[in-house]
């Protein structure tokens, strides 16, 4: 295979059809959310059918994903890309012609399993097909356009549930997904890995995905006792299984290294919290403080906007001076933009009761992940870099899907409290409270065991997103084998 170069025409088409599957994950996870208080309106569901609908999504997706990594990587990504984004797209088809609300979690979690196909490929595939000297370039202009696509994402669903459906949203995805597909069968060479000659941990997926839910539906439904101890049974038949399975999805020997699992502790607490915040906050915003869905969709514009000109930066710094301080400042800056969500209720303007919180959430964000994904690819070596940014990738997943599950009725918000406007904001105070002590801790908890190396952490300035609010972190190619970092 002819390696490409970023001024050629096939070059930048390639670039446009893997921005084009990133951006259609992108919008949808930062839409839906804005569109939960319409969707559980027109069904006239409870708050446990909302948090379904989101975390339906996230179990398919947090389970496959490191699967479907090494599907690409066995049977070509292209190919794993192109299929990822026809299941997406026809799983978008129904979940806009979802005639009730189970038809609608089920079309989310099959949206879930082709987030999972289509997401590690749009970055391997510019790894594998760009000439050495301009992969920079190519992620860096993939990382540019798919934050701005995560920008309009709340902008865009908001606009279209005010003016037409939420179905919307969903639809939407349909027309890009033909032009990617088109654009890819025409310019994308197909590239594989070559030494991926072993098994597939299909097993692993399976018992950690099953898992998940078993988790998930013990939380969310009662809590059913059942439930949750069927699930915490397998997710510890999952570890049992990644220890003896002869490719496992999740390469337990990483966590060997003290600064891999602190930093994967604190991406789990930090990003749980962000979860569980983020999924309260629109409806509290639409059904107690009076917002319209695009009021609703633009007043989260600011952390966008201010990860957008800060990560980057923030990510150099770390280079410069090591990790410690601005993972452990980062997160006391979220806890405290959490905690300022207390002053949003059914009678403050934005300037007063909005903006301060989501302001310095955003600032606390912006500080806290270049260098907590810098801080995981250099705790490993450098051979190791993709399989860390997986699993970290996945760990905040997963964490966000248990912190929705887990914090309206640990913040006191139950189906009637729900459909209270005092009851609700009452609980969610509560859940941002909550939030606020987790994210306080873990910048206390990095502040004891995140370690400044003897080496400068491996920052990813061309990919400082993260997760939930944008397209997620990519497999990370390779840098050559360096010193270990000091214990």
């Amino acid at each position: 295979m002819a390696l490409l170069t970023y001024n050629t025409g096939r070059g930048r088409w390639v670039l446009a059809a893997t921005v084009g599957g990133s951006a259609i994950a992108s919008i949808d996870a930062t839409a839906v959310n804005i569109a939960l208080p319409a969707i559980g309106h027109e069904f006239g569901t409870g708050l446990e059918t909302l948090q379904w609908v989101v975390t339906s999504y996230t179990l398919t997706l947090a389970g496959l994903l490191l699967v479907a990594g090494a599907l690409g990587d066995r049977y070509g990504r292209r190919r794993v890309f192109d299929i990822g984004i026809v299941w997406f797209a026809l799983a978008s088809l129904l979940c806009s012609l979802a005639w009730n609300p189970e038809t609608l979690i089920g079309a989310r979690a099959l949206q879930g399993v082709g987030a999972a196909l289509l997401t590690p490929g749009s970055l391997a595939i510019l790894e594998a097909v760009f000439v050495p000297a301009d992969r920079g370039r190519a992620i860096g202009a993939w990382s540019g356009l798919t934050g701005v696509a995560s920008a309009i994402g709340p902008f865009l669903g908001g606009w279209l549930i005010q003016t037409a459906s939420w179905r919307y949203i969903f639809a939407i995805n349909l027309p890009i997904a033909l032009a990617v597909v088109l654009i890819s069968r025409r310019h994308i060479p197909e590239s594989r890995d070559p030494e991926a000659t072993g098994q597939i941990d299909v097993t692993g997926g399976v018992l950690v995905t099953l898992g998940l839910v078993g988790l998930t539906f013990g939380l969310i439904q009662g809590p059913s006792i059942p439930a949750l101890v069927v699930g915490v049974l397998l997710l510890a038949a999952f570890i049992a299984w990644e220890r003896r399975a002869p490719s496992p999805i999740l390469p337990l020997h990483l966590f060997k290294s003290s600064q891999f699992s602190a930093t994967n502790l604190v991406t789990f607490i930090v990003y749980g919290a962000m979860g569980g915040a983020l999924f309260l906050l629109p409806i509290q915003l639409q059904e107690v403080s009076g917002y319209t869905p695009l009021q609703a969709g633009i007043s989260l514009l600011p952390v966008t906007v201010i990860m957008l000109l800060l990560s980057a930066r923030s990510g150099a710094v770390a280079a410069r001076i090591g990790p410690k301080l601005q993972m452990s400042l980062g997160p006391i800056l979220v806890g405290l933009g959490f905690a300022l969500f207390t002053q949003i209720d059914a009678t403050g303007s934005y300037l007063t009761s909005v903006l301060p919180g989501v302001t310095v959430l955003g600032l606390g964000l912006a500080v806290t992940v270049a260098p907590l994904t810098a801080t995981v690819l250099a705790a490993v070596p450098a051979r190791h870099a993709g399989v860390a940014s997986a699993v970290n990738n996945d760990v905040a997943r997963a964490a966000a899907l248990i912190a929705v599950a887990v914090l309206p009725a640990a913040a006191g918000i139950t189906s009637s409290a729900y459909l209270s406007a005092t009851q609700f904001t009452e609980g969610f105070h509560t859940a941002s409270l909550i939030c606020a002590a987790l994210c306080i801790l873990a910048g206390v908890l990095a502040a004891l065991t995140i370690r400044n190396e003897t080496r400068a952490p491996v920052a990813p300035p061309t990919q400082p997103w993260h997760c939930q609010l944008d397209a997620p972190i990519p497999r990370v190619a390779a840098a050559p084998e360096t010193t270990e970092p000091r214990t």
